[in-house]
């Protein structure tokens, strides 16, 4: 009975062929991939000699931003230095002859913790954080967490993608990081 059990565990997880959670295999953190602006992120855009475009802007839900002159730009799935260019060019289209634009993010998106924690919710994004220092802002473990490892759910391409990491693994600004429940 509690060998079946372990194996419906680990269906559940999505951990087929292992024997126990405790075997899980670890997980590489990838290279670092440049930061992906998305909705939720607030922008501080500074165009050089023309103080009235210069101005922070909320990326919207539509994943864009609002700029004075030539409307809204597309900001979801680029790097601010893709967005930089892109502002270049349009204002470069009859509005400021030699337009100078940097971009640079002012507040992260927020993440997200949920299951087995103290207090789950919505934190504030922090450069350098891993699932360990996500789950102390949320309080910490309950009794019931599961302590080795926690899901991450994270939008990669366009696809949602949701696995078993450990708690060194690396959050990013709209990561949803799921702590489960320990069965046995």
């Amino acid at each position: 009975m509690r060998l079946r059990s372990t194996i419906l565990l680990a269906a559940m997880l999505g951990l087929a062929g292992c024997a126990t959670p405790s075997q899980i295999p670890p997980v590489e953190a990838a290279p670092e991939a440049p930061y992906t602006l998305d909705a939720g992120d607030k922008l501080r855009v500074t165009v050089f000699g023309q103080d009235g475009l210069t101005n922070s802007y909320a990326v919207n839900a539509s994943g864009k931003i609002a700029v004075p002159l030539i409307g809204p730009v597309e900001a979801r799935g680029r790097t601010t230095e893709s967005l930089a260019r892109a502002i270049t060019a349009k204002l470069r289209q009859g509005y400021v002859r030699e337009p100078h634009v940097a971009v640079e993010v002012e507040a992260y998106r927020p993440f997200f913790v949920l299951g087995e924690v103290t207090a789950a919710g919505q934190y504030a994004y922090v450069n350098g954080m891993t699932v360990e220092t996500a789950v102390a802002i949320a309080g910490g473990f309950s009794p019931r967490a599961y302590k080795t490892y926690a899901e991450v759910s994270r939008v990669v391409d366009g696809q949602l993608v949701r696995t078993s990491v450990p708690l060194t693994y690396p959050v990013r600004p709209g990561d949803t990081i799921n702590v489960i429940e320990r069965w046995l």
